[in-house]
């Protein structure tokens, strides 16, 4: 993979490509020229939640030269025109010496789709404003550079902040191979996840309940291990709550998975096994004549795990395993938010299950601190949602 252009002043580099030149960054006045005008294409970008992956979600707004809307447009998938090309067609001939606000860098290069830098370019832009640089190290400050080579006015990092948060989980998979990971978990007040005997359904309410499908819709892959297919048999979809169904992942070494789950039935959402080098015969004997995908890793750890995600385009995915795993992923760094459902009910018992196994730690003091983002009312329950990842979430 190619590595990040640095940004810089100056003009090309070898063999005519052409240098990433620092944009402008905007007086105050211009910000609030243009701010709300970025915000604008922020709704528009978040309209793509949850079918744009593995590209990020991206908006546009183009005025005409004396300031007037002509045109918007959205990243509404990937493999269909890009938000710039939407908002370029509705402007038409009224581009012409406009100013186009994108959230993201166009970008400038060939993929399923021509580069949006040129579509600008051959609309006659005078200005383009943008939110933030594509970290794509594809892009990374070279599509802005042939918009500055070729005479238009580049502003950028109007609305950064929000911008980047937006686009965290493409960010995060972008900056390290991997997609963000949410942990998510319904507890008791008391901590627990389940009875001693194993009872679980239902700890949280039919509001949380809710926002969990919703949840699912938004993320790429849902993944389990599988002691929580043999012991919940769960569906793990959007229950038509969300724009698409995700990926549904389960992680077993040894594929010791019984014969008849809600899994094997693909008609709503297709399944994913990962196993080792390991697993047995008859289960991959099993999964074959039930027509389950399955992917062999060696290693079988959540990191490869994550690592053959990113790779089928997966932008961010959902940890909803037990609490073996969920404290293997931590350990392994692929969690970057948790989402804790708490419910107002005492469980008790010693031997109940807690949401996580053992993290390996043997002072208190070594426990990683999170951050919190925000707590809501989700019928009676609570949801506490809280990140470890400064660079994609909170920047």
């Amino acid at each position: 993979m190619a590595q990040p252009a640095r940004l810089g002043r100056g003009g090309r580099w070898g063999r005519g490509r052409l240098s990433p030149v620092a944009p402008m960054e905007p007086t105050a006045e211009q910000a609030a020229r243009w701010r709300p005008w970025m915000r604008r294409a922020l709704q528009l970008a978040a309209l793509g939640q949850g079918r744009t992956s593995p590209n990020p979600m991206v908006g546009c707004v183009v005025l005409d030269s004396s300031g007037q809307l002509v045109g918007e447009g959205f990243h509404a998938q990937a493999g269909h025109p890009h938000a710039e090309v939407g908002a370029l067609g509705q402007a038409g001939a009224r581009a012409e010496g406009g100013t186009a606000i994108v959230t993201l860098e166009p970008c400038c290069h060939q993929g399923r789709t021509p580069p949006c830098s040129q579509a600008l370019l051959a609309a006659g832009v005078g200005r383009v404003v943008v939110a933030m640089v594509d970290p794509d190290p594809r892009v990374a400050g070279q599509g802005l550079a042939q918009l500055q080579d070729a005479g238009v006015e580049v502003l950028a990092g109007i609305c950064g902040q929000e911008a980047r948060h937006l686009n965290r989980a493409f960010i995060h998979r972008v900056s390290t191979g991997r997609p963000l990971g949410l942990l998510k978990w319904a507890m008791s007040l008391d901590g627990r996840t389940a009875l001693p005997n194993g009872s679980s359904q239902w700890i949280s309410g039919p509001e949380a309940r809710t926002w969990v499908h919703r949840l699912r819709g938004q993320v790429d892959a849902v993944i389990v291990g599988g002691g929580t297919l043999r012991a919940d048999d769960p569906l793990l979809t959007s229950r038509g709550l969300g724009p698409r169904e995700p990926l549904r992942v389960v992680l077993s070494q040894t594929l010791d998975l019984p014969p008849q789950r809600k899994l094997w039935d693909q008609s709503l959402a297709q399944t994913l096994v990962v196993h080792g080098p390991d697993a047995s015969a008859q289960g991959r004997q099993q999964l074959d004549q039930l027509g389950v995908e399955r992917l062999e890793l060696d290693p079988c750890t959540p990191v490869t795990v994550l690592e053959a995600l990113a790779q089928r385009g997966c932008n961010q995915v959902l940890w909803e395993c037990g609490p073996a795993l969920a404290a293997e992923a931590l350990g392994q760094g692929c969690v970057q938010q948790l989402a804790a459902v708490i419910a107002p009910k005492l469980l008790g018992g010693v031997a109940a299950r807690t949401p996580l196994g053992d993290l390996g730690l043997v002072d208190v003091n070594e426990a990683q601190q999170w951050g919190l983002q925000g707590v809501e009312r989700l019928g009676a329950d609570w949801l506490w949602q809280l990140n470890n990842s400064p660079r994609a979430i909170q920047s």
